[in-house]
């Protein structure tokens, strides 16, 4: 409980402040422009009716605090805390989500449009953003149907002899043979910029009168081709959502029940809304301190940051956040709260997306707590398993093996907590044995990890008696075990029509497997958890084939990485005539070191190989 004691000497200058609870745990970071005055408003009778009164400040034991220089200061020590404590009640925004771009390089001869993940400064334009490779690639679909740019590296395009497929489709003006001008395809990778800026109009207009010229000029050719462009233009741009504001904008909406709270977050880049997503936290405090939290998390993980934000509420000190902003984006960003006109609008319009979500994530734990809940009483399980482990091992006849984890929580994949294991301790076929390191790894090297509720092995009762041997034996309680068997395929001999058994699944201390209708949603969430693992695993162990497989000899060598290795291979030919060179002709190959050439004879030949004498000495030992 926060008291007025704690707080006497605190000064009124800007920091943050750090709430402990009675084992010095980190519970809250928070940040302020008056020290004093934004902790002081934490204390009180317990009975005031706030949020955060009732939730956090009860736990509280102990509050310190670090002065800044200025409220800027401030944010950026807040966001560093958060990351380094990961406070109980803040937001920690674990985005892996990377953003994607359409690059386009103006200066480059016959400039083309690829996607990118980061936006250095070097000069090209930059389009977007779009939240997943695959919408980028939808867009640049589209694009290449109204502006058959090349779709290859130059190098590439102008080694080939003929055009390529996509010539022949219509999507790609062939600038490597020469059938279109240095001229026109500079226009169409200008409509193509203009076009991706929003600036649909210009584009039309600009291609329209291309069109009548060529027509006037009798190119009848060009001028159906202008007349192919303005149609697609506008068959595209009537499918795309308009707004009324122009500005390149991020427009975030809220949704807020009880102790959670939806972010909902639209994009706005030249009039046209590229696309969104939505967040959602268990958030115990005040809705605009949660804001002003989640949007300092939100641009320090490299998000693009347009040159203007729009927010449902004010949040405290947005001008701290603003000059933040700013100095990373390069230019001036604002945070404005819309009270009227088309930016309003489209701020609901993200609340809107924000409470549809909020429904739509209800109604799926809905259903998922019920499917969860079905399967505790099949499986006789003492409540329903929200996280749920399984593992598989893929191997050739115990070589390359390796193991593989899938977590599922309320049964849905969490694709972050997914974990790979390259199989150490055991050296012959023995899936028992492996699947034995395998959880002994993971409850011994990760002991801090959340446990799960259940963990599912991929295999009967011998797969499902390692597993229970393990928990016994490291003592780890209050994790449940299941195998599920695949279903045995057997031939009919007679009329040669496969049979397949059902799937079955075993639980310690039967000897018989449960029986659950095969097509029930309990046994199926079972087999789509068995089959996940399954895929990890295969998918690694191809992986880690596939580098043994592809290894040379010049692989492991110290001082010999992939450049060097490549620049090696390019100056001998071949790995053949690397292996034949003579020490002083290895040291003389571009970029190669005297200790690096040594390194590299001693692993092709196990001793250093002595130079060859000169001309004129040694005939008689020739001899």
């Amino acid at each position: 409980m926060i008291t007025q004691a704690m707080i006497e000497n605190f000064p009124p200058s800007p920091g943050v402040y750090l709430m402990k609870s009675a084992d010095d745990t980190v519970i809250y970071v928070g940040k302020a422009r008056n020290l004093k005055k934004r902790v002081r408003s934490y204390a009180g009778d317990t009975r005031d009716s706030r949020i955060h009164i009732r939730f956090m400040v009860q736990l509280v034991h102990s509050v310190d605090y670090l002065v800044t220089d200025t409220e800027k200061e401030a944010l950026i020590l807040e966001n560093t805390l958060i990351k380094q404590h990961r406070p109980k009640y803040n937001i920690n925004l674990r985005d892996d989500k990377t953003y994607f771009s359409l690059r386009m390089d103006m200066k480059e001869q016959f400039p083309r449009l690829s996607i990118v993940r980061k936006i250095p400064s070097d000069g090209a334009r930059y389009f977007g953003p779009y939240a997943s490779a695959t919408a980028a690639k939808e867009v640049l679909k589209q694009l290449y149907k109204m502006f058959p740019l090349r779709h290859y590296p130059l190098a590439t395009c102008m080694a080939r002899k003929r055009p390529c497929l996509y010539h022949q489709i219509k999507q790609c003006s062939a600038p490597c043979c020469g059938l279109i001008s240095a001229a026109e395809y500079a226009a169409l990778a200008h409509g193509a910029a203009l076009f991706l800026e929003g600036k649909n109009t210009e584009v039309a207009r600009l291609y329209r009168s291309k069109m009548n010229l060529a027509a006037e000029q009798m190119r009848y050719e060009d001028a159906a081709r202008y007349r192919d462009l303005l149609r697609a233009i506008e068959v595209t741009v009537e499918r795309q959502k308009m707004v009324a504001q122009s500005d390149d904008s991020d427009v975030f909406g809220l949704h807020r029940e009880a102790d959670r709270m939806q972010i909902a977050l639209l994009h706005i880049r030249g009039g046209t809304l590229t696309g969104g997503r939505s967040f959602l936290f268990d958030w115990e405090l005040e809705t605009e301190e949660g804001l002003a939290s989640f949007l300092n998390e939100y641009y320090d993980l490299d998000a693009p940051i347009p040159p203007q934000v729009l927010i449902p509420v004010p949040i405290a000190e947005p001008a701290a956040l603003e000059e933040l902003l700013s100095e990373k984006a390069g230019k001036k960003v604002t945070i404005a709260v819309p009270q009227r006109g088309p930016k309003l609008e489209m701020v609901k319009l993200a609340g809107k997306n924000a409470e549809t979500a909020a429904q739509e994530r209800l109604a799926r734990e809905s259903s998922s707590a019920t499917l969860l809940t079905e399967l505790a009483e099949k499986l006789n399980l003492p409540h329903p398993p929200r996280r749920i482990e399984c593992y598989d091992i893929s191997n050739i006849q115990g070589e390359m093996a390796v193991g593989s984890r899938v977590v599922f929580i309320d049964g849905r994949a969490d694709k972050s907590l997914y974990r790979r294991y390259r199989i150490k301790g055991v050296l012959q076929s023995d899936d028992f044995a492996m699947m034995r390191e395998v959880l002994s790894r993971r409850f011994k090297a990760e002991s801090s990890e959340e446990k799960p509720d259940l963990i599912v092995v991929d295999g009967g009762l011998g797969q499902l008696g390692v597993l229970n041997a393990v928990l016994d034996e490291l003592e780890v309680t209050g994790v449940e075990a299941a195998g599920l068997a695949k279903s045995r395929v057997a031939r009919d001999m007679e009329s040669e029509e496969i049979e397949r058994s059902d799937e079955r699944v075993f639980r310690p201390g039967r000897k018989n497997a449960i029986a659950l209708r095969q097509s029930s949603a309990p046994l199926l969430l079972l087999v789509r958890i068995r089959d996940e693992a399954h895929r990890f695993a295969v998918t690694y162990h191809k992986d880690v084939r596939s580098k043994v497989l592809t290894g040379s000899e010049l692989d492991g060598v110290a001082g010999i990485g992939e450049k060097r290795k490549k620049a090696l291979l390019k100056h001998f030919g071949s790995l053949k005539r690397v292996k034949e060179a003579t020490l002083e002709e290895l040291k003389g190959a571009p970029g190669m070191t005297e200790s690096a050439a040594k390194a590299l004879v001693e692993r092709l030949h196990g001793s250093p190989l002595p130079n060859p004498p000169p001309p004129g000495e040694g005939a008689m030992d020739r001899k």
